[in-house]
C-alpha cells in the first residue's frame, strides 16, 4: 500500500495547489473558524457551513462586480475631468476670467 500512496502524492499535491489557487482552502478555513468561534454551536453544523459558503461565494461575485464598477467610474471621472479642463480652456478664449476667477459678464 505504501507504493500506492507514493504514486498518489504528486496528484494530491497538485490537487491541494489547485484548491488553494481557487480560494477553496481559504473559504473553507474561514467558515470553519466562524463555526469554531460561535458561542452557541448551531444544531446543524452542515447547514451553517452551507449558508456561510453560499454567502462567501456571493460576496466574492458582488465584490468583483463592485471593483469593476469602481474602475469604470474612475475612468469616467478622469474623462470628464479632462473634458471639463478642455471646455474651460476653450471658454477662456471667448470669456476671459476676471481677477477673482469668475467669468466676465
Amino acid at each position: 500500500m505504501a507504493h500506492y500512496r507514493q504514486a498518489s502524492d504528486p496528484k494530491r499535491e497538485q490537487f491541494r495547489r489547485y484548491l488553494e489557487k481557487a480560494g477553496v482552502v481559504d473559504s473553507l478555513t474561514s467558515v470553519l473558524v466562524a463555526l469554531y468561534e460561535q458561542q452557541e454551536k448551531p444544531n446543524n453544523a452542515l447547514e451553517f457551513v452551507k449558508q456561510h459558503l453560499g454567502a462567501a461565494g456571493q460576496a466574492s461575485a458582488d465584490t468583483e462586480a463592485l471593483q469593476q464598477e469602481v474602475m469604470d467610474l474612475r475612468q469616467r471621472c478622469s474623462r470628464l475631468a479632462e473634458e471639463n479642463k478642455d471646455l474651460k480652456t476653450r471658454l477662456q478664449q471667448y470669456e476671459p476670467l476676471s481677477e477673482d476667477g469668475a467669468t466676465a459678464d
